[in-house]
């Protein structure tokens, strides 16, 4: 069995720690006496033979008949598929989605099915190119289905191939996809990488529009979600699984699919980065220092472009299929199994290093929300229970932040960062005053369905990502970033680790715990 997660008790013999900083690291020295290291279980075994646990899981589903019993001539067949936002970094051709997908499509066809769309369910995220359209399904299923139009992304601004299935008893409006929504089976194609992932948020936020995606993705779902991780206590969960009984309801038939992952995520020249520092080799020191080294002296594009082109070996840990909910249930619990680590009481300050990529920058650049969004949004509510840092606490990051904004993706991004956070970054005032004006604008909506970026609401939504995070934090540092940058999104800069430090005791006090979350690979602290 693979070693599981470790919480390491920092002493003076404890090797440098170390921190991601966007396109590169440092090694980084805390306290001892006071500091504790948070590590990632080791991979769980893959699951040898990827095709035949597909199949079976097809043919043995979960609550469900076999899906070729579900198969039949004539019938309107829609298969989606989560898009870029995951897994991360990009999976090694074949992806796991385009596995499945042949699956699928060879059951379609031995039972007569011809009339069959792919979409991928983008939500509000930018459409896919068809490089990478063809590397999550295959050269064989684009070239089948693209130029005939029947492989596309979902489009949450088109009127007229949007459905509206009707509302929660809460008052939240369900609109999703048309040609999913009118299917006879609509089959869903996900993988797992964090325990958030999945189940009803896969129709119900992959497939939703605007008007439907705005009642979970506001400030008071995501303050209310304690965390996103931890579905009996994420506003986020309960808010989709409603929208899903309305799917149900209104008669919509789902077969869900999902895949779970292992954290076997770098290529082996980036080997070192998943080792307990203490563990390095002889050769893991001089890969790091060769290679912090060489990226110093990478143009910052040129070490963009080498980091974005990085394919990992993700391996797939299982497969179920079936009922939406029976299936999700199992799947949350091999996430668990992969990646809880057990921590004992919450921590004066939290220490965290944001790599290059999120889900919301893949052949992009991490602009200052995602930053925020990476730290707040996703990596402090990397836990169940409690969150690793105590209310009132502080949390340290390390990451360039550098004012740079990819204009093509990212054009709404820009003007909410020097419009909207020049004139203030309380989350309610931001939703009140300028959400609609940003959602409605006929220009990011034109962006949004016709070019390559993410809808005009978008920042916002990652900006209320971070609500709970900021809320519950007394001061946020960032450690190496831009001091303008760093300022706009309301946080404090530090040229170091020692100054970072010394700054958040006029918050937390003299000699404070501190708790470094060594990520990725990912992991879901188990607060006690």
């Amino acid at each position: 069995m693979p070693r599981p997660g470790f919480v390491l008790e920092v002493d003076r013999s404890t090797p440098p720690l170390l921190f991601w900083r966007g396109e590169g690291f440092s090694l980084e020295r805390l306290p001892a006496g006071r500091t504790r290291v948070v590590y990632a279980p080791e991979p769980l075994d893959a699951v040898k033979d990827v095709d035949g646990a597909i199949r079976r899981a097809l043919l043995d589903p979960v609550d469900a008949d076999p899906l070729p019993a579900l198969l039949f001539p004539g019938m309107k067949l829609t298969i989606a598929f989560d898009d870029i936002s995951l897994p991360l970094p990009k999976m090694r051709r074949p992806d796991v989605r385009q596995r499945v997908i042949e699956a699928v499509l060879d059951l379609a066809a031995d039972a007569g099915v011809d009339d069959v769309h792919l979409i991928a369910a983008l939500a509000l995220h930018r459409r896919m190119t068809e490089a990478e359209l063809r590397h999550a399904v295959g050269d064989r299923v684009y070239d089948a289905f693209a130029p005939s139009g029947r492989l596309y992304n979902h489009d949450a601004e088109d009127p007229d191939n949007l459905a509206y299935l009707g509302s929660t008893p809460h008052g939240e409006e369900v609109e999703i996809n048309k040609r999913a929504a009118e299917s006879d089976l609509l089959v869903y194609v996900n993988i797992n990488l964090v325990a958030m992932d999945g189940g009803w948020k896969s129709t119900a936020t992959g497939l939703a529009s605007y008007r439907s995606l705005r009642h979970h993705h506001n400030v008071s779902t995501m303050r209310q979600s304690r965390s996103f991780m931890d579905q009996h206590h994420s506003e986020l969960h309960h808010s989709n699984w409603r929208l899903g009984k309305v799917i149900t309801d209104a008669g919509v038939k789902v077969f869900q699919i999902e895949t779970t992952l292992n954290t076997d995520i770098f290529p082996e020249s980036f080997a070192f980065l998943a080792k307990r520092e203490w563990e390095w080799s002889p050769r893991d020191r001089g890969t790091y220092l060769a290679t912090t080294k060489a990226l110093k002296r990478t143009p910052e594009r040129m070490r963009r472009k080498i980091f974005q082109s990085m394919e990992s070996p993700h391996q797939m840990t299982g497969v179920t299929a079936g009922d939406v909910e029976a299936v999700h249930r199992l799947t949350t619990e091999r996430v668990h199994q992969q990646q809880l680590v057990p921590v004992e009481g919450q921590t004066d300050i939290l220490t965290m290093g944001i790599p290059y990529i999120c889900p919301y920058n893949v052949d992009s650049i991490m602009n200052p929300i995602l930053v925020m969004c990476t730290g707040l949004g996703y990596y402090f509510n990397f836990y169940r229970g409690k969150p690793l840092v105590r209310e009132g606490g502080v949390v340290i990051m390390t990451h360039p932040t550098y004012w740079d904004f990819h204009p093509v993706h990212h054009p709404s991004y820009i003007d909410f960062f020097e419009q909207v956070l020049a004139e203030t970054t309380d989350p309610l005032e931001i939703e009140a005053r300028y959400e609609k004006q940003f959602a409605e604008d006929e220009w990011y909506r034109h962006l949004y369905r016709t070019s390559y970026a993410y809808h005009g609401v978008h920042p916002f939504y990652m900006w209320y990502w971070g609500a709970h995070g900021m809320e519950h934090v007394g001061r946020v540092i960032i450690v190496g970033g831009n001091p303008r940058a760093v300022r706009r999104l309301g946080f404090t800069p530090a040229s170091t680790m020692d100054d970072a430090l010394e700054m958040a005791t006029d918050v937390v006090g003299p000699h404070p715990t501190i708790t470094h979350l060594h990520t990725p690979p990912l992991m879901l602290a188990d607060v006690h």
